[in-house]
């Protein structure tokens, strides 16, 4: 057993000596780029650490690979790329070199990117690539400790993952190669470079507000807890706990919006959003913000139904995480009469443990769950209980 131990030790060493010794190799055959600051070129000690840092995650087998000069132009056109970017944006770049050019990237189309460091970055990227019928050979993922003036320049690219031993103005930021299938149409090319940074821009504005979307939640749970309404409590109560049980690291918060319903000039009602109130992958939904919704004969109804909760898939698509429809959770908001006038609307997706968690310890489920088992007069602890619990924990949710 120890011998065997020592053996893959042994293993892991070489491999990593013959990762080490391609990138020096690549460091030999790069040309130090010009750091974003003064057009001067990178020290070639910086260069080496910079290669070091790119390919610091990349497997083993993916380096040796590729020869020398393709690893070394790969990380430096992310580096040119990279020697401009302002605060709080992303610079995207969708590329194809001739078919003379180097190796393998000859026959593929390239897509980088850089951005500040942030969940769901890869999944969404790769989600949309996918979405655009894009399909996907290679990705490189560095994160990478840089420094960069305020104008956003490129000062230094830290040879530290640690951002504490880098100066103080040292940003983590998120460095994004992914090859994809040949494609020569320049327009198809601004087109992908558009969808990325409409995408990135929704990461952003999500895990911007991802924290007052939870304060939201919190905040309309308690005032369900605390209303004087003449409501259902049985309603507002499992209301309140549905949110709170989604801010428990349930639900994953997208976007959230408050909105009005009144009725249109043509005496027709619909929902009008309440300006400013936008939140996530809602903030800046321009065409929505002030617009009018009419509401068909049916949802009317529905919209003035007491009852609080409203629990649905909305009708499009997440570009953040996963290309899934998105989940829909909307609280109901009452005037003094218990007459409806508005919604207040989190789009999100409830996470894997919302999926694996017991029926029985979710809110809304374990009220059906109960109401099941008595109407089948079985009790919960019964052998037939069991069974039909059994049963009702692997149904879609």
């Amino acid at each position: 057993m120890a011998a065997e131990a020592a053996t893959d030790l042994t293993k892991l060493e070489d491999h990593y000596r013959a990762k080490a010794a391609r990138l020096h190799e690549t460091a030999e055959v790069a040309t130090p780029p010009q750091s974003g600051v003064g057009g001067q070129r990178v020290p070639p000690d910086e260069l080496k650490a910079f290669l070091r840092r790119y390919y610091w995650q990349a497997p083993v087998e993916d380096i040796l690979d590729r020869s020398p000069s393709e690893l070394a132009g790969v990380a430096l056109a992310h580096y040119e790329l990279a020697t401009q970017r302002a605060q709080g944006t992303a610079v995207v770049r969708a590329a194809t070199l001739s078919e003379d050019d180097e190796q393998t990237l000859g026959t593929r189309s390239v897509v980088q990117v850089v951005s500040e460091d942030m969940p769901f970055l890869v999944d969404s990227v790769t989600a949309e690539l996918s979405r655009l019928g894009r399909r996907l050979h290679h990705v490189v993922h560095p994160v990478l400790v840089v420094r960069r003036d305020i104008a956003g320049a490129l000062r230094q690219v830290c040879d530290t993952s640690d951002p504490g031993r880098c100066p103080a103005d040292g940003v983590v930021e998120s460095w994004m190669h992914v090859e994809i299938d040949r494609e020569t149409e320049p327009e198809a090319l601004a087109q992908i470079e558009a969808d990325l940074r409409r995408v990135l821009n929704d990461v952003r504005e999500a895990v911007e507000d991802w924290g007052k979307m939870r304060a939201a939640a919190v905040r309309i749970a308690r005032e369900l807890e605390n209303t004087q309404l003449d409501l259902p409590a049985q309603d507002t109560d499992e209301a309140a706990e549905l949110l709170r049980w989604l801010v428990d690291d349930h639900f994953t918060f997208l976007g959230y919006r408050e909105y009005l319903l009144e009725g249109g000039a043509d005496g027709e009602e619909g929902l009008r959003a309440l300006p400013a109130s936008g939140l996530g992958i809602l903030r800046s939904d321009s065409d929505m913000a002030n617009a009018f919704r009419r509401l068909p004969p049916a949802a009317r109804v529905r919209a003035r139904e007491r009852n609080v909760l409203i629990l649905t898939k909305a009708d499009s698509r997440s570009t953040v995480h996963r290309s899934v429809y998105l989940d829909y959770v909307g609280i109901k908001s009452f005037d003094a009469n218990g007459d409806v006038v508005g919604e207040r609307r989190f789009l999100g997706l409830f996470s894997s443990a919302a999926y694996t968690e017991s029926v029985t310890s979710v809110p809304v489920l374990q009220r059906k769950v109960a109401e099941v088992l008595q109407r089948a007069h079985l009790p919960k602890s019964s052998h037939s209980g069991k069974d039909l619990l059994d049963i009702l924990e692997t149904y879609p949710r």
